[in-house]
């Protein structure tokens, strides 16, 4: 039983080898040269001013949370659609009555304004809070 895994193990050993060749050449060879503005911290394009616990929009989170299921509804659907015609028409409703859901919420997110970006509105938002 453990014979057909030594292929496996092989992969990854050579993988884990090279991985750390590759990387203490780089190391070696490359150079090093570090300054202060590449050691600083980098988000977004934009320098790190204030405090870390600062509060964010509750509007990132939201559009977070859109891509996460927007994501697993491309997981479902996907397979779906391959073997489409090998299925019945009841995975055909069911899929139906799935993107609804999914619908219905992406358009009451869109009524609540989360994909606005206007920096006047955020900012307003944040000193009312």
């Amino acid at each position: 039983m453990i014979e057909q895994y030594y292929p496996i193990f092989i992969l990854l050993g050579v993988a884990l080898v090279l991985a750390i060749i590759l990387m203490s050449l780089s190391r070696i060879l490359g150079p090093y040269r570090p300054n202060k503005t590449k050691l600083n911290p980098y988000e977004s394009g934009m320098d790190p001013v204030g405090q870390a616990k600062d509060r964010y929009s509750i509007a990132f989170y939201l559009v977070a949370m859109e891509f996460i299921v927007f994501d697993l509804e491309v997981v479902f659907i996907y397979p779906w659609a391959v073997s489409f015609m090998h299925h019945g028409t009841g995975t055909f409703f069911a899929m139906v009555v799935f993107i609804a859901i999914l619908f219905i919420g992406l358009v009451y997110t869109l009524k609540k304004g989360t994909l606005d970006w206007d920096m006047k509105k955020l900012k307003f938002e944040a000193t009312e809070n």
